[in-house]
């Protein structure tokens, strides 16, 4: 690697640093000075106030990647531009395309680094972030979703009208055990609940209808003790679980709830999509960020700037709104995640083809 690469790659991974530090702490300042009262009104411990920055913040950094990356390779371009460098290094004989070489090297060690938060670090940020606001911000994390539907065995399927975690309760219960296409047996509840002292679930008012060649058989009662392969900590969950969770852990989640015929198993699915899909974001951006910025200007690099910011900015909201239509249930949801990265990865391809340099 030549020494010009390294200047450009040391170059780039300080200023983006430089950004991310200067975001997150304009970002975290406002964040502070909103919920100093509630901070104030609850005695939060200081202590727990820094953790709760600090969790915020590698959250924080994970979302304003694109915004941080895009930004630094406009920057040290414009400056390179404005000194000259880059007619210097082309007329010298390197093609862009080799002059490109060094900012995707660290666009690539961003996108490793941000795959690796993303994984394992930032998921931990994240659940404590969740737990402190639970716990001091008033902010209630229970999973209260009606009509849900679990497969609790490889035939046998459970149905809960309403649960209320407070109480560890679920009201209309059935669990139906179907082969081949057809009910063998049915057992029904009223309502169910845990047994903390037996670990297991307690069905009251219950009826079990058992079909065979020579008819059915009913039998019912007032109280049975029942064994389900569901427990309390399957419905009381924030609703961000999906995010809390490390990669190896979330690829687990997603075989339970896909066994269980979980309907909310999307949600997780769409979550390992994005933080495979995250780290490109950094190498796309910074093809088109060294594009649009590669040109001296009289004026300065301050319509860079502005554009990049701009630029960033259409990444996210696009990115945000792919998402949503993901999680709404779209027939492609692999393909809505990967959209964002798509459309500015022709966007760069269009710009490197017309955009003079």
């Amino acid at each position: 690697m030549k020494i010009l690469d390294k200047l450009i790659i040391k170059d780039f991974l300080k200023t983006y640093f430089f950004v991310v530090l200067m975001l997150i702490l304009i970002v975290l300042v406002l964040d502070f000075t909103e919920k100093n009262d509630a901070f104030i009104r609850n005695n939060v411990p200081a202590v727990e106030i820094l953790k709760y920055m600090a969790n915020y913040g590698l959250y924080l950094n994970n979302l304003l990647t694109p915004i941080t990356v895009f930004i630094s390779v406009i920057f040290i371009t414009s400056k390179m531009a404005g000194r000259t460098e880059i007619i210097a290094i082309l007329s010298s004989g390197t093609s862009f395309v080799r002059m490109l070489i060094p900012f995707f090297v660290g666009a690539a060690m961003i996108g490793a680094a941000s795959f690796l938060l993303n994984g394992w670090v930032l998921p931990g940020a994240t659940s404590g972030v969740t737990e402190f606001k639970t716990q001091y911000l008033e902010e209630t994390k229970f999973y209260n979703e009606n009509n849900i539907h679990i497969k609790v065995a490889p035939d046998v399927y459970a149905y809960i009208s309403r649960y209320f975690p407070s109480g560890n309760m679920g009201y209309s219960f059935t669990l139906e055990q179907i082969r081949d296409g057809e009910l063998v047996a049915k057992f029904s509840a009223d309502r169910i609940v845990w047994d903390t002292a037996i670990n297991s679930w307690t069905a009251k008012n219950w009826n079990l209808r058992v079909l065979n060649e020579k008819g059915e058989t009913y039998t019912k009662g007032d109280e049975l003790d029942t064994l389900l392969s569901i427990t309390p900590d399957d419905f009381d969950l924030p609703s961000n679980h999906h995010e809390t969770l490390k990669l190896p852990e979330l690829s687990k989640q997603i075989q339970v709830l896909e066994d269980r015929g979980a309907d909310n198993v999307n949600y997780y699915k769409i979550e390992r999509y994005v933080r495979y899909m995250s780290p490109f974001a950094a190498i796309i951006l910074t093809f088109i960020g060294v594009i649009v910025s590669s040109k001296k200007t009289r004026g300065g690099s301050g319509f860079q700037i502005a554009l990049g910011f701009l630029l960033a900015f259409v990444y996210i909201i696009l990115f945000l709104l792919s998402r949503t239509f993901a999680e709404a249930g779209t027939t492609f949801p692999l393909f809505a995640i990967w959209l964002p990265n798509l459309v500015f990865a022709v966007t760069g391809l269009v710009l490197y083809k017309t955009v003079p340099r």
